[in-house]
């Protein structure tokens, strides 16, 4: 691991602050502990009603074993669970969810079909 990669709490902390800026976003730091769910990802937020997880990593590391199971309940529970490595990815996951819903928005309101 080289020493001039960001450490996962700068990551952690950009991705919040961009997260702020995001019109119907929601979002929080999950705090693990004596209380919390063991592998619950670093971030949860709420986006325009679509609930996101968000395991964030230094670049080449990986998700645990636990946090990978977590990550895979939430996806089928029907939220949408990612491992991100900064900022840029979560705005192309921001991007991608918001123009799916307009795109969505855009067909039922011209009494089409999703």
């Amino acid at each position: 691991m080289s020493l001039n990669q960001p450490l996962e709490s700068n990551i952690t902390r950009g991705i919040l602050k961009y997260l702020k800026t995001v019109d119907n976003c929601f979002a929080w730091k999950a705090h693990g502990g004596y209380y919390g769910v063991a592998g619950i990802p670093d971030i949860v937020c709420c986006l325009n009603g679509h609930f996101l997880a968000l395991e964030v990593k230094r670049p080449g590391n990986k998700p645990t074993k636990q946090q990978a199971a977590v990550l895979g309940k939430i996806n089928r529970a029907g939220g949408r669970a990612f491992v991100v490595y900064g900022v840029n990815e979560v705005r192309e996951i921001v991007k991608e969810i918001l123009t799916v819903e307009k795109k969505n928005t855009d067909a039922i309101m011209k009494g089409g079909d999703i």
